[in-house]
């Protein structure tokens, strides 16, 4: 096999975006390896379909920067190339006047970060959705809805087509400097290339370890489940109705939202998973296990948010719990009006003092670039963090 100047480790939407954007625009020569044999089978098949506005994230941090700028390349992006996607908005609804202040909050935060956005009374709410149960709304005019399983084809057909090696059933086993840049280990043998991109997401950190560089941060595996509505339901949500995150919690709670193919989604809940990889409880890998119970972070966490982590783990176990979550949004739903819809594991990082990364973050060493936190809006601003990580790969190259 050849010597490519970049190989990328990940083939989930930021790994196939950044070779994208190396081999494409940049026309550097790219391998990438995939440990499935498919694209995009973990985090980024298994997410919401959300392109995202930038509407939570802190001004002037990476995500509200990346999100922003990626929502508008994510939808250039669809159009030029036939991705199917609709903007049509989104709701974020206070259900209580206690409520209000903290969508005004998140208003003024859309208005810092160049999010169209705008405060609505509830009856102008109920033009949007006419089930929806709010004393004022914020409508968000970007956020929209994209099959991300088929940018990510896009992208892998478009690698090929300009002569990248695209290897699936390649994990990295291995991976060590050599005299003439970095040589990855895989089962079919050894991958030669100057610089080294980890884009490998639930296993970001340990594929940083395996280069040699020892990261603060641990990858903590969170599983998010979904419910959806049964097809005679669906009439009660016609886009995308979230709640006021409240900002003492780390995730943004239960949502409803319609999805390209016309199901509408709720969810998801966040329990912590049993596996990197465990889409279900019975999902469980004594490996993960330890190393997520052996990091400080977890057991600071954990005593943290002891009572938020056992409600979640009961509206895990209880449909009706559930539907009771998503019924403050909508209140004519009922647990007979939902299904279980599978789930996602979001790699999210965490430090030794149990804080979790707010921001995306990136490591460099020589030859190497690490992209170690990349959940959502990782999705929507892919195209963005992939020009970021390319800009640091091309110095190397230099």
């Amino acid at each position: 096999m050849r010597e490519s100047d970049v190989v990328v480790v990940g083939g989930g939407i930021v790994g196939l975006a950044t070779a994208h954007e190396l081999a494409v625009n940049r026309g550097r020569s790219v391998t990438v390896l995939e440990k499935e044999t498919t694209w995009a089978a973990h985090q980024t098949g298994h997410n919401s379909g959300v392109i995202h506005a930038g509407l939570y994230y802190r001004p002037g941090s990476l995500k509200a920067r990346m999100c922003v700028a990626g929502n508008a390349s994510m939808v250039r992006f669809a159009r030029e190339h036939g991705i199917r996607h609709e903007i049509g908005g989104k709701l974020v609804v206070a259900i209580t006047t206690d409520e209000v202040p903290r969508l005004q909050v998140l208003a003024d935060r859309a208005r810092a970060n160049g999010v169209p956005a705008r405060m609505i009374s509830a009856g102008e709410a109920r033009e949007f959705e006419p089930e929806v149960a709010c004393v004022k709304a914020l409508r968000v005019e970007s956020t929209g809805i994209i099959d991300y399983g088929q940018v990510c084809q896009v992208l892998a057909d478009r690698l090929v087509d300009h002569g990248a090696q695209l290897r699936g059933a390649s994990p990295a086993l291995a991976i060590r400097e050599s005299s003439s840049g970095i040589e990855v280990a895989t089962p079919t043998g050894v991958v030669r290339a100057k610089v080294l991109v980890n884009c490998a997401g639930l296993h970001a950190d340990r594929v940083a370890r395996l280069a040699g560089r020892r990261p603060d941060a641990r990858i903590v595996p969170f599983r998010g489940e979904y419910y959806e509505l049964r097809p005679e339901a669906r009439g009660l949500v016609r886009g995308l109705v979230y709640p006021v995150p409240d900002p003492a919690l780390p995730f943004l709670g239960v949502h409803l939202t319609r999805m390209i193919d016309g199901s509408v989604h709720a969810g998801p809940n966040a329990v912590l998973a049993l596996r990197r990889e465990g889409y279900r409880w019975r999902d469980v890998s004594l490996t993960d296990i330890l190393d997520t119970a052996t990091f400080p972070g977890t057991w600071k966490l954990a005593r943290k948010y002891a009572r938020t982590g056992i409600d979640e783990v009961l509206r895990s176990l209880s449909r009706a719990r559930f539907a009771a979550s998503l019924a403050r949004l909508a209140p004519r739903i009922r647990p007979d009006d939902i299904v279980r819809a599978g789930a996602g594991v979001r790699a999210q990082a965490m430090l030794p003092d149990g804080s979790l990364v707010d921001d995306f973050l990136f490591e460099l060493a020589p030859r190497q670039v690490h992209v170690l936190n990349a959940p959502s809006p990782a999705a929507t601003s892919s195209l963005q963090i992939a020009e970021h990580v390319a800009d640091k790969v091309v110095d190397q190259l230099l």
